[in-house]
């Protein structure tokens, strides 16, 4: 008889996520994700001036708000007719690059590794799921290490972000038409210094740590193959139009690659606590309007679909559109655990080094943005990648204010529900198969789930001092 096992909260991950597997047999057949936090940004921005969604919709995630300030401002920039001067797209790049680079250790380090990689028994080490660790001692030693050298270089990687952002994690640097800031030398300079301390820790330490732990645990390669398709909106802009892209963009669909056409996009939401009424539409029409409690539902998240599919998006997608050999070489095991981590480390390169040219193309003095005005009515929409996936922002104007605002997140798309058609999500797809073997310590589960590198609802959490903030169950 099948065994149900609850992972709720699943922790080391951004945001709230509950995970529920039946196992039977020693395997994973079946599961469902589920987001158990309403955000509802939606619907604080209807009525707004339209050069607010820029700012507020970044208080969507603590960690990746760059990447909303960057789709935001594409959708701006789509909706006002505007396009930024060279000086004011590389700006964007290295701001939004920077905070790639601080995403990505960060994920590995301080929110995956600790699958692989036994900590010391002290906070902030425990408690944890108790596994298969393998690691010699000396090994083992030497990555946590790392673990502890990781926390000032993403510090660096943020300093980064500000110097050319103005400030972090929610950046007032990247703004339609271009950027706040002005380029000068000494930014520059202060710039690349903290880049190649960067770039050394990415090639000498994070990517011989990835393959280290690969070595010890080789059997992740064939576990949490996913649903093998593959979607990527492109990031990094080459040109002030936007046309070329250092990340191209790309579909991946049993098999066959396809170009990217954003019509294809829907949301499904049988599955989520949102009213039918709006399912199946694109974002441009989607509606906001919860259902909590609705029968059948279990997930806060939507269910997007591109052509009908579900789609997996991140790092690995980013770099088999791209091309990368070190990953297409990998053929079926790609679609794995170690393939999602494997990516995310050789992109973390591929980004740093670029930006080692793109600040070399800045030009001091130039202008860094283009002037605009708010048209009465319009429809924008902002395509871009966020270090864990596609992140896309529609908008509609309507005398001179917001009339909707729709976002779809990377997590939207990993962590969807099952769809209206009952198919299941790629993390859920992803976890289908996956040995478990002490229900009591799930850590194959845990493995699986975070190296799609989720985020759901990490945003501003105020609370009052003192006030009891409820009890949690650690994994």
């Amino acid at each position: 008889m099948a065994q149900r096992i609850v992972v709720d909260p699943l922790n080391r991950i951004e945001g709230h996520l509950k995970i529920e597997v039946m196992v039977d047999g020693g395997k994973v057949v079946d599961a469902k994700s589920s987001g158990v936090l309403y955000r509802g940004i939606e619907t604080i921005l209807v009525g707004r001036d339209p050069r607010d969604a820029q700012q507020i919709t970044q208080r969507i995630c603590g960690v990746c708000p760059t990447a909303h300030a960057t789709a935001a401002t594409f959708n701006l920039d789509n909706a006002f007719g505007i396009q930024p001067p060279k000086n004011g797209r590389i700006l964007r790049n290295l701001i939004f690059g920077a905070d790639h680079l601080m995403d990505h250790i960060l994920h590995f380090y301080h929110l995956s590794a600790l699958d692989y990689v036994k900590g010391p028994d002290a906070s902030p080490f425990i408690p944890r799921y108790e596994g298969d660790y393998r690691l010699p001692a000396a090994v083992n030693q030497k990555v946590v290490e790392h673990y502890i050298q990781a926390l000032d270089i993403r510090k660096k990687a943020h300093e980064m972000a500000a110097i050319f952002g103005g400030k972090m994690p929610h950046t007032v640097g990247i703004v339609p038409g271009g950027s706040s800031e002005n380029v000068d030398a000494q930014k520059i300079i202060n710039f690349r210094s903290r880049l190649k301390e960067l770039i050394s820790f990415i090639d000498n330490v994070y990517i011989p740590d990835v393959l280290t732990i690969a070595e010890y645990y080789k059997d992740y390669f064939d576990i949490g193959r996913g649903c093998q398709n593959l979607m990527s909106y492109g990031s990094f802009p080459q040109k002030e139009d936007g046309s070329e892209r250092f990340f191209k963009a790309g579909i991946y669909i049993n098999g066959q690659e396809q170009e990217l056409n954003p019509e294809k996009i829907t949301e499904h939401l049988k599955y989520s606590w949102f009213d039918d009424a709006n399912s199946q539409k694109h974002p441009r029409e989607g509606v906001t309007a919860p259902k909590p409690g609705k029968d059948g539902a279990y997930s806060w998240m939507k269910a997007p679909r591109y052509d009908g599919h579900p789609m997996e998006v991140g790092p690995l997608a980013r770099m088999w559109i791209a091309g990368e050999k070190k990953i297409r070489g990998l053929g079926e095991k790609a679609f794995s655990v170690l393939g999602r981590h494997l990516a995310r480390a050789l992109e973390t390169s591929r980004i740093a080094h670029a930006m080692e040219e793109w600040i070399n193309e800045l030009e001091p003095g130039k202008p860094t943005h283009t002037p605009f005005e708010i048209p009465k009515e319009s429809e924008g929409m902002g395509l871009t990648e966020a270090p864990r996936g596609a992140l896309g922002h529609w908008i509609k104007i309507k005398n001179y204010k917001i009339a909707n605002y729709q976002a779809v997140v990377p997590t939207t798309w990993n962590a969807s529900p099952r769809d209206d058609n009952g198919v299941l999500g790629p993390i859920e797809q992803a976890l289908i198969g996956t040995p478990v073997r002490d229900p009591e310590n799930p850590i194959e589960v845990a493995r699986v789930v975070r190296a799609f590198d989720p985020c759901l609802a990490c945003a501003v959490h105020l609370f009052t001092p003192g006030q009891d903030l409820g009890k949690f169950k650690i994994y």
